[in-house]
């Protein structure tokens, strides 16, 4: 369940900075992931793929790839947001 939650965090702030810098799609969101243990449990990148796919249906960062290098720690941070912006001809 940790896990979902953080997932909603990662894509909420990829959807603003999407907003912010003109993307029309997310393609790649990269983290940096440490041993983060809530209420007993711990999140797996696995898990967090699995929730940040199922919250990503029908958004920008659909499909979107999310990039996870594993930290010493217990910390996540965001480092960085890739996509594509929309051509006007």
């Amino acid at each position: 369940m940790h896990d979902l939650h953080l997932a909603d965090q990662i894509l909420k702030i990829s959807l603003e900075y999407a907003r912010k810098n003109g993307l029309s799609k997310i393609t790649s969101i990269k983290i940096e992931l440490g041993d983060i243990v809530e209420h007993g449990e711990r999140i797996t990148p696995e898990n967090l793929r699995f929730n940040f796919n199922l919250l990503s249906k029908n958004t920008l960062a659909q499909g979107a790839e999310l990039l996870i290098t594993p930290v010493k720690g217990e910390l996540w941070r965001l480092v960085e947001i890739e996509g594509k912006t929309s051509s006007k001809l």
